[in-house]
């Protein structure tokens, strides 16, 4: 019985010592396993439509991508909730690098402020941002608004049936008409669109008044439009003669900026290799000089730049949130 009971002592500390030597290499071979990635294709989600600003930088990006990362980057597209479709697909994704998608700022901050939307800002991992596109208010070139006064003044006589066309819901195009209406006393119909392609279509076929749109949308239709105040810091350098809001006495800045990223729960070496894979786009000088010519303001902002960013601006905006909701 003694014999039997050390035959059996002896086969649980073989088991016991097998099992710690087991123990000792996995950690080594799951680090090696992820110091491969990437090892197969990774999908890049753009969560507006085709034709849109996202999808476009997706585009300029995908080659560079591709032969910095060594696989092929599969854009797909996963639209709808002004984008909150597929950033609750990217917060439930696998946290293995091989899922991205695109995000916007203040859209990611905002929608989950204001409703449930099936993420949280705090979910969405940043690897980088690389782009900005400040908001300008435009008109038709045959409108009779000839000047932001002059919309103004018609907004007020027409009490809500001037219609301004944006991109999405809870987005820096609907926070953009409703701190208007705040600082001016008047009252606009919003029309939202999944995109700023069928927003500037809509826009141009004269289905809504004006629009809240983004500068390089303004800038590839700058024959048709006119533009009767942009909302940034200064004047915005491909329409010098259009002010700023800050110039017609109203403190309104409203950009768009767009960055890049991850699933909770992913591995900061898999979220390092990304960054560095983006930063080397956005910091690459022909990239911010087709960006510059086509109407967006070059960014680079890596993954703590772009936490801090997020963090910072979450401050500014449920502050904003909430006075608009009194």
């Amino acid at each position: 019985m003694r014999g039997k009971a050390r035959y059996l002592l002896a086969l649980v500390l073989a088991g016991a010592l097998l099992l710690a030597a087991g123990c000792g290499k996995s950690q080594p071979q799951a680090q090696k396993a992820a110091d491969k990635y990437p090892e197969k294709p990774i999908t890049y989600l753009i969560t507006f439509d085709p034709g849109g600003q996202s999808d476009r930088e997706a585009r300029r990006q995908q080659p560079l991508l591709e032969k910095s990362l060594g696989q092929k980057i599969l854009i797909d597209y996963k639209v709808g909730g002004g984008g909150a479709v597929g950033w609750s697909e990217l917060v439930r994704a696998k946290p293995d690098g091989y899922t991205i998608a695109g995000i916007n700022l203040p859209h990611i901050i905002l929608q989950p402020l204001q409703q449930s939307t099936g993420y949280k800002t705090e979910q969405i991992i940043p690897v980088a941002m690389f782009q900005s596109t400040p908001l300008g208010l435009a008109v038709l070139k045959d409108s009779p608004y000839k000047t932001l006064e002059d919309f103004l003044n018609a907004a007020k006589q027409k009490n809500g049936e001037l219609s301004i066309g944006g991109s999405g819901t809870f987005s820096g195009h609907q926070m953009g008409t409703m701190r208007l209406e705040k600082m001016t006393g008047t009252k606009f119909k919003y029309v939202p669109f999944t995109g700023s392609a069928p927003q500037m279509t809509a826009f141009l076929g004269g289905h809504v008044d004006a629009v809240f749109a983004n500068s390089d949308d303004l800038v590839k239709q700058k024959d048709k439009i006119r533009v009767l105040a942009f909302a940034g810091n200064e004047r915005f350098e491909a329409f010098p003669d259009a002010p700023t809001f800050k110039e017609k006495g109203f403190d309104l800045v409203e950009t768009i900026d767009r960055g890049v990223a991850v699933p909770p729960g992913t591995p900061d070496n898999v979220i390092k290799k990304l960054e560095t894979a983006f930063l080397d786009i956005a910091k690459n000088p022909e990239i911010q000089a087709q960006m510059k010519k086509e109407g967006f303001v070059p960014i680079a902002m890596g993954h703590d730049e772009s936490v801090a960013h997020i963090q910072k601006m979450t401050g500014i905006y449920k502050d904003l949130a909430a006075e608009l909701k009194k």
